[in-house]
């Protein structure tokens, strides 16, 4: 087979040869002496011998040098014409005539045999990138389109071009490993800053999903928590720590571990967030983070909250409707010189709230509203545990596996109790009226709810204690209005008392000459535990907690 006469066909060489052509006939400008037909400068102005016609060249001799691997086939069946030495090097020689399939198992591996029928067809060369073969080597190539003349059934052929970049792509393989393992990093520490089991409050139900984003999206810095704080309290915190990557999970780690101190504290919500937004700073004043930090008291039936510039907590009533806690929002954590204020929203029983980050009703191109607003469509008509709540809302909003942000959600119910499982929730108080014979009433008043509740008689005469320890403290150093609170939950009994003076009280040592101070002590060392806050609008609470046999 004669490849000489081919080459006048190969892609660009038709071009190429009209150029030199044209090149050389034209004539010196008037007055200078160009070269000769047969000669041509070089690169120092002086003249050197003529360049070889592409004509005069083999393609056999051309293809045999290249370093990249090149085979041409021709007809339907793409049978072998030619393989040169680099390909027979790294494959083995061919059989001229052979087709593809059975000779070229090699082009099979790496999937060229359509595209080879479909440059046949098409006339138009087509690439691939980086295909690896079973040998182990990766290769770039491309099948060009080459006319030959007709034999029998063969009317075209395909030349195939295969650039070796094993190195490029190990390099790549490589580089794709080393953010695999930083992900997986990432995640890991995401995971573990994590609270890895929810506390479950007596009054609350409360289920979580944290997402993270898909394998092209870093790791972001979401979290969230729920907080006991004693009786029959619950804190609820959800934030986003703005950036991705560990140093996100750091900060946020760092965030969370603060909001837990704090909340030990029992201060108000925008108190959390003052204190937050100062330590976020002092963290790293380049990375700054969203927050809601919210409060439950069964007493009252609503959530207090505020806000550090984060979306808007959500709330399904029983009968579907959704609510929107509204302001007050404050900006960021970390951006400082701003004072938080508390709102609050009704959560009655049968409600159903949520609180989320922005992945998941944050969209490219569109408005954030347009996510809040499908995400309220979506809670109306989702019921069932906290949990299956959380799914339903993430199916809803489209988050998959390759999701491009973080998306972590926070769902908390205040169930409507009836039958005999509200049997096992019992309020009852008293108003502390009068002076020192407050005392005598609050016992007699504790001793006969309790009783009423069928506690143990060793639980009954704890708690009668317990509360008569704690009156008598509110009427040494309390001032009015002065209140008895008695709450039983299916796991512990809660006795509370509460009064208009905001001076905490602190458990010391008596000495044994002292009279008073170890109301406190007794109560300490008699209860599962206890504790005191002060209360909006001045005054404060001290609490104890009995569990509950069984």
């Amino acid at each position: 087979m004669n490849f000489t006469r081919w080459s006048a066909r190969l892609p660009g060489t038709q071009r190429r040869a009209a150029a030199r052509t044209d090149r050389g006939s034209v004539p010196a400008a008037r007055g200078e002496s160009g070269p000769g037909p047969d000669t041509w400068p070089d690169g120092d102005g002086t003249e050197g011998p003529a360049a070889p016609a592409l004509e005069e060249l083999s393609v056999r001799q051309l293809l045999g040098q290249l370093p990249a691997l090149a085979a041409l086939v021709y007809g339907p069946e793409h049978r072998v014409a030619y393989v040169n030495d680099a390909y027979a090097t790294t494959f083995g020689p061919r059989p001229v005539g052979a087709p593809a399939a059975k000779a070229l198992p090699e082009l099979d591996e790496l999937g060229l045999l359509p595209l080879m029928d479909q440059v046949l067809r098409s006339g138009k060369p087509r690439t691939v990138k980086s295909r690896k073969a079973q040998g182990g080597g990766s290769y770039t190539v491309t099948c060009t389109p080459v006319e030959i003349p007709a034999r029998g059934e063969a009317g075209g052929g395909v030349l195939v071009f295969a650039a070796d970049v094993t190195d490029h792509a190990e390099a790549a393989e490589r580089l794709r490993a080393s953010e695999r393992r930083h992900r997986e990093t990432a995640v890991t520490l995401q995971r573990s800053l994590l609270p890895q089991e929810l506390e479950q409050p007596d009054d609350l139900r409360v289920a979580a999903t944290y997402q993270p984003g898909g394998t092209d999206a870093a790791v972001g810095g979401d979290w969230y928590d729920v907080i006991t704080l004693g009786a029959g309290r619950t804190a609820l915190v959800i934030g986003d720590v703005m950036g991705r990557g560990v140093r996100a999970a750091a900060v946020m780690g760092q965030l969370r571990t603060a909001v837990r101190a704090y909340a030990r504290l029992d201060l108000p919500p925008h108190e959390v967030l003052q204190l937050l937004d100062g330590l976020a700073a002092e963290i790293d004043a380049s990375q700054i983070a969203t927050c809601v930090y919210a409060v439950h008291d069964p007493n009252e039936g609503r959530l207090v909250y505020a806000s550090a510039g984060h979306l808007p907590l959500l709330v399904r009533h029983e009968d579907g409707s959704v609510h929107r806690a509204a302001d007050p929002t404050g900006p960021p954590l970390g951006t400082g010189g701003w004072l938080h204020t508390s709102g609050t929203i009704a959560l009655p029983p049968g409600a159903t709230a949520v609180l989320y980050t922005d992945g998941l009703v944050e969209r490219r191109g569109e408005d954030i509203d347009e996510g809040v607003a499908a995400l309220e469509r979506a809670l109306s008509g989702a019921v069932g545990t906290p949990q299956v709540v959380c799914d339903r809302l993430i199916r809803s909003l489209g988050v998959t596996a390759e999701h491009d942000d973080d998306v972590a959600v926070l769902v908390l119910q205040h169930p409507a109790r009836t039958g005999p499982d509200a049997e096992l929730f019992h309020n009852a108080a008293l108003d502390l009226l009068g002076g020192v014979e407050a005392a005598p009433r609050a016992r007699a008043f504790a001793s006969g709810v309790l009783a009423s509740w069928r506690f143990p008689v060793e639980l009954r005469d704890l708690g009668v204690l317990a509360a008569s320890e704690l009156v008598a403290n509110s009427l040494q150093h309390g001032t009015p209005p002065m209140r008895l609170r008695l709450r039983r939950t299916d796991r512990r009994l809660i006795i509370e008392v509460t009064d208009g003076d905001d001076h905490l009280p602190r458990r010391r040592r008596a000495e044994p000459g002292d009279e008073s101070g170890r109301g406190i002590s007794i109560v300490a060392t008699i209860a599962s535990s206890w504790g005191s806050r002060r209360t909006p609008g001045g005054g404060k609470a001290v609490w104890c907690e009995f569990a509950l046999p069984g």
